[in-house]
């Protein structure tokens, strides 16, 4: 086996930090971290795809992108709908000429125990947070180059519990942990795509806004929520060429809640 340095200019590592000139696809984009995630993707360097439900909200997704100066398209979808994650991949495609990156940020959670967690609720937290992922990477894979990325935004809550009703949330997250290193074994050696998962704490949100404080708190070594800024930091360092040798891995970023 040869460990001889590929020949030609090696990049200032500095660079290997940005997304400069990359398409990017985010799925769960009309608020919360899809918003941050989509701007630190922009001032990054890259031209961003936003794909949601709820269109106009979308749009002001959209203008914050632009207004960094790079390019964006919106894309109204349910990626619940395996159609709709076909159809957000072809009008990316169709606009950038391909697909660089995709993160899997759309997600849900339940709020009942258990005991009273109707099956069609379970199920449609798995499809969102789980089947979603899994269709939207389908859909991507054959746009991708050699070198792109796939990040699927999962949760501390697939390693660890609160005294809340979260079960099909927790199942969902563990689940996308499966699915992102069984992507991870298949794709990266054969196609180049790495696929890497994002594991963040509590962040301010959409939905972790009704979440009891007292829960969390005590949990938090750093002794605050994150800032969004800092998780979408992470998840550019896993897009970029920076975690070129990362490929399913999980990045956690929760201010210390898994050390209590």
């Amino acid at each position: 086996m040869s460990y001889a340095r590929t020949a030609g200019p090696r990049p200032v590592l500095a660079d290997k930090f940005g997304l400069r000139d990359k398409v990017v696809v985010i799925t769960g984009a009309s608020s919360g971290l899809g918003v941050a995630f989509a701007a630190a993707c922009a001032e990054a360097g890259a031209d961003v795809v936003v794909a949601a439900r709820r269109a106009p909200l979308l749009e002001d997704t959209l203008a914050t992108v632009t207004g960094t100066g790079r390019s964006g398209l919106a894309v109204a979808a349910d990626v619940t709908d395996a159609d709709d994650c076909h159809k957000v991949v072809g009008a990316a495609v169709e606009r950038f000429g391909r697909v660089d990156v995709l993160i899997n940020n759309a997600g849900i959670e339940d709020h009942a125990p258990a005991s009273r967690l109707s099956l069609a609720e379970f199920e449609r937290v798995v499809a969102v947070n789980l089947t979603a992922c899994f269709s939207m990477a389908q859909a991507v894979a054959p746009a991708m180059a050699p070198g792109s990325s796939i990040v699927n935004v999962a949760s501390v809550m697939a390693h660890t519990t609160l005294d809340a009703p979260t079960t099909a949330y927790s199942a969902s997250k563990a689940g996308l942990l499966g699915l992102t290193r069984s992507l991870a074994r298949q794709w990266s050696g054969r196609k180049g795509i790495r696929v890497n998962a994002l594991l963040p704490g509590f962040f301010p949100s959409e939905m972790t806004d009704g979440m009891p404080t007292e829960l969390i708190g005590p949990r938090l070594v750093m002794g605050r929520l994150g800032d969004p800024a800092e998780l979408a930091a992470a998840m550019v360092f896993l897009a970029s060429d920076a975690s070129s040798y990362m490929t399913g891995s999980q990045l956690v970023v929760d201010g210390g809640l898994l050390l209590s």
